[in-house]
């Protein structure tokens, strides 16, 4: 069979292919964005045709993908952690109403957490949801996954969430390259007011079927943990996920294979339901290791006395369980000799962090430092994204969620403008994927309840954070191909907006001059809501048309070492010899966008070869 070192993400891609999903949506989120990509990559072999698609947001990718599963065919939909809070409604209903077609939905979980707003635990969502829960250990074992999630689903019609992590979505494995299998399914919709339209009058009743498939599904011999040890050891470990891959690979490295049981959940809800009694039966201490929260822990209190976790303070609170923290929690609860500690894990010196920032030549940049310059004593709202960056620069004083930034600023309007004073001005950043998944609806109530704020929308033409995905005003499909285009501009107009300009940031002066004209208006009689469109495209997108015009740049002797140019415009490609008073350029970072010419207040920096 053929093998092909594979991303976690890409594993489990050509698993979906391979299963005869026919029916893929998604909205990109680190860690699972390249997941998507990886099926459109495997989609040729299918035999059926597949159908995918980048959503607008999540609960949009989650209820389309469910109607198609409810026509008999296998459908997937793909998220992160966060991204389920905001498909929270379909999903916590999708678990009593069911499904028909095998439907798995994938939820990539980021613990550490490394790009994401909080280090919520799926699994958990899972319990609340009375959703089965797969959690893979590797990027093979995570293909393998899909199709037994999908097989789980269509013999008891639930849907099954498989959860990797961001260990397994980004890490690689040599994995054996399966036939795509061709179901030859049509789409078949059978009509069950009853079950699909449930009226509370149905839900009593669906609740406690929901219930007896858990039951069911905890005793399927296919996901009874699987274990390795001596047998009855004094000492067992009970683990899922990367902490079993990394806890396994300890236990070898430091000759203990032979002193502790180890177990692996594979499927962390619903616990099978025979597993805790043998453990309190076979084993005097059990340490359960799991991430980022304490799901197997939790259903295990109350069977035995020794459970040993998170809950009681045997393992951190929260943050990844890396080998080294690993390596500590297995000495403590070996109780191993000092000599043994020494012997273990070399520890590495933790490595020197480097503060993100925007890439030499974003636009966000110049937008960012236009509205600081234009608006010093503004407050600035922003959202999630490359641009929660702005921070850096001063320019970003909030950022909770999705599409959070307009109805935060209105808010901040109404409870400035409430006191009967002048208001301060309210610039709220937000990009246009952004815009487009939560920002829609946050616009229009701005304008329903008169609140008088500037919206920079920041559209560069892509999804950059995530991997440059397409977003509705490209008119570009999934695959490539050629879709519909939903413009910006007019949906702002639809919205109610009375002032709309857009401009480049490139042009800082005639970019300030937008904000200041929609300063004027939101201060006006009629004003109101003003949106402000920054265009300009990411310079990291390949695939955008857009030439960027190249203005090479030089810093001539008479610079003096003011350092806005390094420190308020932060630029990589500039830094700043404190000893000499002067700036550089670093010409391999420097993209030549020529934007730092108009920042730099004493003429210093100018284009190469032209008067100063």
């Amino acid at each position: 069979m053929k093998q092909q070192l594979l991303m976690g993400n890409e594993a489990i891609g050509r698993g979906l292919v391979e299963a005869g999903c026919t029916f893929v949506s998604a909205y990109p989120g680190t860690p699972s964005s390249e997941i998507l990509g990886a099926v459109t990559t495997s989609m040729d072999e299918a035999g059926s045709p597949m159908h995918v698609e980048w959503s607008v947001n999540e609960k949009v990718a989650f209820e389309s993908a469910l109607a198609a599963s409810y026509t008999g065919k296998r459908a997937a939909v793909i998220m992160k952690q966060v991204g389920l809070n905001v498909a929270a409604d379909p999903f916590t209903r999708s678990t009593y109403l069911g499904v028909k077609g095998g439907f798995v939905v994938v939820v990539a979980d980021d613990p550490g957490p490394h790009s994401s707003q909080t280090e919520q635990d799926t699994r958990l969502f899972c319990l609340f949801a009375k959703a089965p829960v797969l959690d893979p250990a590797s990027p093979a074992e995570a293909r393998d996954m899909v199709t037994e999630a999908l097989e789980l689903s269509e013999r008891y019609e639930i849907p099954v969430v498989l959860r990797p992590t961001t260990r397994i979505c980004h890490s690689r494995q040599n994995v054996d390259l399966r036939p795509v299998q061709d179901l030859e399914r049509k789409a078949v919709f059978e009509k069950n007011p009853g079950r699909w339209v449930a009226t509370p009058a149905f839900l009593t009743g669906l609740h406690g079927e929901l219930n007896d498939k858990l039951h069911r599904i905890s005793g399927e011999e296919r996901f009874q943990p699987t274990a390795t040890g001596p047998g009855r050891a004094e000492c067992c470990i009970v683990a899922s996920g990367i902490a079993h891959a990394n806890v396994s690979d300890l236990l070898e490295e430091m000759g203990l294979g032979d002193r502790v049981d180890l177990y692996q959940v594979r499927m962390p809800f619903p616990l099978p339901r025979d597993f805790a009694r043998n453990l309190a039966r076979d084993h005097e201490k059990i340490l359960v290791l799991e991430e980022p929260d304490a799901v197997i822990e939790l259903q295990l209190q109350g069977k035995d006395k020794n459970i040993l976790g998170r809950l009681t303070g045997h393992v951190p609170g929260q943050g990844e369980l890396t080998p080294d923290v690993l390596h500590t929690i297995l000495l403590d609860f070996l109780d191993l000799p000092e000599k043994k500690k020494n012997g273990g894990l070399q520890q590495n010196p933790p490595a020197r962090g480097r503060r993100p920032s925007l890439c030499p030549g974003c636009p966000h940049r110049a937008s960012f430092y236009a509205i600081k310059k234009t608006f010093p004593k503004g407050i600035y709202p922003s959202d999630i994204g490359c641009y929660t960056l702005g921070m850096n620069l001063g320019a970003v004083d909030t950022c909770h969620c999705m599409g959070a930034c307009i109805s935060q600023g209105a808010g901040f309007y109404h409870a400035h403008a409430q006191d009967g004073d002048d208001f301060p001005t309210i610039v709220v950043t937000i990009g246009d994927s952004t815009f487009f998944h939560a920002g829609i609806p946050a616009l229009i109530n701005a304008v329903v309840q008169k609140a008088r704020i500037i919206v920079t929308i920041l559209d560069n033409s892509t999804t950059a954070m995530t991997g440059q995905q397409p977003t509705p005003q490209h008119g570009v499909l999934a695959d490539g191909s050629p879709g519909n285009r939903v413009v910006i501009e007019d949906i702002v107009r639809a919205c109610g907006v009375g002032f709309l300009k857009i401009g480049d940031p490139y042009d800082l002066e005639g970019f300030s001059t937008l904000l200041r004209e929609a300063d004027s208006f939101i201060r006006s009689e009629k004003g109101g809501v003003a949106v402000v469109i920054a265009r300009h495209p990411c310079l990291m997108d390949r695939k955008n048309p857009a030439r960027q015009e190249r203005i090479p740049m030089e810093i001539l002797d008479d610079c003096v070492g003011c350092g806005i140019c390094v420190q308020q415009f932060e630029c990589p490609a500039i830094t700043l010899d404190e000893k000499e008073k002067q700036a550089h350029i670093d010409q391999v970072l420097c993209v030549e966008c020529g934007v730092c010419e108009t920042v730099c207040p004493t003429g210093s920096i100018v284009r190469k070869g032209g008067a100063k």
